[in-house]
């Protein structure tokens, strides 16, 4: 009849199993170097992890706060856009320029036709007053 595992649940005995050697002071001392060192770089492991994990948290909540700045910031440009297009279509209603049959008003004679794109100046000879969509 076989004996079954102790209460602790754990057979101990003091016969190494069949094709192994009973261990060596030597090989123990070898095997408790081998799992403190794998114990350390255990520890090295879970915290740079923990780091790691910490250091996105912080990035996260960064990012939320700029992503917040820039939703009220978008908000704000949207009203500022929504106002100046309603100032616009109120000023177009009262324009007496936009009554006229040309889209285009000369501004002043241009002085030299002739100048090409890079010699003109910065200001344009003509404004275009068409309503902009």
């Amino acid at each position: 009849m076989s004996q079954g595992p102790p209460a602790g649940g754990v057979l101990q005995s003091s016969v190494a199993a069949p094709g192994n050697q009973p261990q060596s002071p030597k090989d123990d001392d070898r095997k408790v170097r081998r799992r403190e060192k794998n114990r350390v770089a255990a520890q090295r492991s879970r915290k740079k992890q923990t780091q790691k994990s910490d250091k996105l948290h912080e990035e996260h909540e960064s990012l939320e706060q700029e992503n917040s700045v820039l939703r009220r910031e978008i908000a704000k440009l949207k009203e500022e856009l929504r106002h100046l297009t309603e100032a616009l279509k109120e000023h177009e209603k009262m324009c007496p320029l936009l009554l006229c049959p040309m889209n285009f008003v000369q501004l002043r004679p241009d002085p030299v036709a002739s100048w090409s794109a890079h010699d003109a100046p910065d200001h344009p000879s003509f404004i275009w007053l068409g309503t902009l969509v």
